[in-house]
């Protein structure tokens, strides 16, 4: 093994196959999971891409056939979904396989929640309040495998996926603890072949992940040592894979952050995401890129609540200048990374703020933030953004 990757099995919060070349153990993996007839769900970019085939080959010789579904939207939603399952019905599959970004991977588990519940249940009466998850039939949600072809959401290892309401375009979360993938496969060499665009966006929003759970108040020491870690593999390899696409170690590294960030956000999102969210969902503008662009504007907003906190993670990081300078690091990554320095940069009309607003204020993730979001504050923040 010349490129010195370690090759690990992590068993939380699942079972985790990490390492290069992996993705030669899908078939397997996916029989352990209990399919014989799974459908891989992924996007319409990565259908035409040869890891994808490489993953197809990989189940057809083992028999499981090749199955796919890929009208997946950059922010999937329930029209996807019922696309998904209907396909999922008349292929007569036992699973799911979620391949590829955070929409290939939130999607694929909504077929694998929604395809045999009973037909009276609506997706949206799963939302992650309260215990509504109780209301769907456990028993009745697919087996499914998730393989990560990005390093940004995490989702391979969370127990929710993201759908947008294509009538409210409305983001929501909706959640079941057997969304938890029974397997997941981190390959890093998956990732190579991610446009640069796509691979600062993800990498930020692990950032984001991170940032948000390790500031938020809630008591979750188990998260908030996961968060910092999560903090000092993307400062320190973020930028390198964007330099050198091929760095497999970095490229590592990275995707490991990437699962850190999401187990870490059981502690709890804040204004990043829930300002980030209406942007993406009325301008469907890339999630991570979003996160990255209100970070600074969130940061100054949260000071008063998290400077002795960031101070201590400064420390950590081994950035010099306490709150300022983790600040400054984060604007310096955001330069090389190329990311847009705005709301207003990125297309985003100042006469729809209130509506934004309003839709912020409704985010689940609000609830997590360290300073109490108000209408007048959060307007206030997207004045700030743009």
């Amino acid at each position: 093994m010349t490129h010195g990757v370690p090759n690990r099995n992590w068993s939380y919060p699942t079972a985790i196959k990490f390492g290069v070349g992996r993705i030669g153990e899908l078939a397997e993996h996916a029989k352990e999971a209990g399919l014989k007839k799974p459908l891989l769900v992924t996007d319409k970019a990565l259908a035409a891409l040869p890891i994808t085939a490489q993953a197809l080959d990989v189940l057809e010789a083992a028999g499981l056939g090749r199955a796919v579904f890929s009208e997946v939207d950059p922010n999937p939603n329930e029209k996807n979904m019922a696309d998904g399952i209907a396909v999922y019905k008349a292929g007569g599959h036992d699973g799911v396989i979620c391949f590829g970004g955070g929409s290939a991977l939130d999607l694929g588990k909504m077929i694998a929640l929604m395809a045999h519940q009973r037909a009276d249940l609506s997706v949206w009466d799963l939302e992650d309040v309260d215990d509504w998850y109780t209301r769907a039939d456990g028993t009745k949600i697919a087996p499914i495998v998730a393989v990560p072809t990005t390093a940004g959401t995490g989702s391979e290892v969370g127990r929710a996926g993201v759908l947008t309401n294509s009538a409210t375009h409305k983001k929501k979360i909706i959640f079941h603890p057997k969304l938890m993938p029974a397997v997941t496969i981190c390959d890093p060499a998956l990732t190579v072949g991610m446009p640069k665009f796509i691979t600062a966006g993800t990498g930020m929003d692990a950032l984001a992940h991170c940032l948000e759970a390790y500031s938020s108040p809630i008591y979750h020491p188990m998260s908030q040592g996961i968060a910092l870690e999560g903090l000092r593999l993307i400062f320190e390899n973020l930028p390198v894979v964007y330099r050198e696409p091929d760095n497999l170690m970095a490229r590592g590294h990275m995707m490991s952050a990437a699962a850190m960030g999401a187990v870490a956000f059981q502690k709890g999102l804040g204004a990043i995401h829930s300002l980030s969210h209406p942007v993406g969902a009325i301008y469907n503008t890339h999630h991570g890129t979003t996160n990255a662009v209100v970070m600074p504007m969130v940061l100054d907003f949260n000071r008063p609540a998290i400077e002795s906190r960031i101070d201590a993670a400064a420390a950590y990081l081994g950035i010099k200048g306490s709150f300022d300078g983790f600040r400054a690091r984060i604007m310096e990554l955001r330069a090389e990374l190329a990311i847009p320095a705005n709301l207003t940069a990125m297309g985003v009309d100042p006469a729809r703020l209130d509506e934004m607003t309003e839709m912020a204020l409704e985010d689940p993730s609000c609830g997590g933030n360290p300073i109490g979001m108000t209408r007048e504050n959060t307007r206030a923040l997207y004045q700030a953004c743009m």
